[in-house]
C-alpha cells in the first residue's frame, strides 16, 4: 500500500484491548519502547489483527503536545 504519510514506524502487536466500539492496539517498536493507537473495534477485525503481528504504525499529526510540571 502506498500513502503519503512519511511517519512510518515498524513494530510488533503486543496486546489489543477491544471495547464495544474502539479498540487498543499496543505496538513494541523496540525494546520496552511502545506506541499505542486507539482504533475502531471494525478496523482490528478486518485488518485481522493478532497480538505478534508485524504492523507499522503510520502517525498523522498536527498536533504533538507535550507537558511539564
Amino acid at each position: 500500500m502506498t500513502i503519503s504519510a512519511r511517519n512510518k514506524i515498524e513494530g510488533v502487536i503486543t496486546k489489543i484491548e477491544i471495547g464495544h466500539v474502539v479498540a487498543t492496539v499496543k505496538i513494541e517498536i523496540s525494546k520496552s519502547t511502545f506506541v499505542t493507537s486507539m482504533i475502531t473495534k471494525e478496523a482490528v477485525e478486518e485488518l485481522n489483527l493478532k497480538e505478534g503481528d508485524k504492523v507499522e504504525a503510520v502517525i498523522k499529526a498536527t498536533d504533538i503536545l507535550v507537558s511539564k510540571e
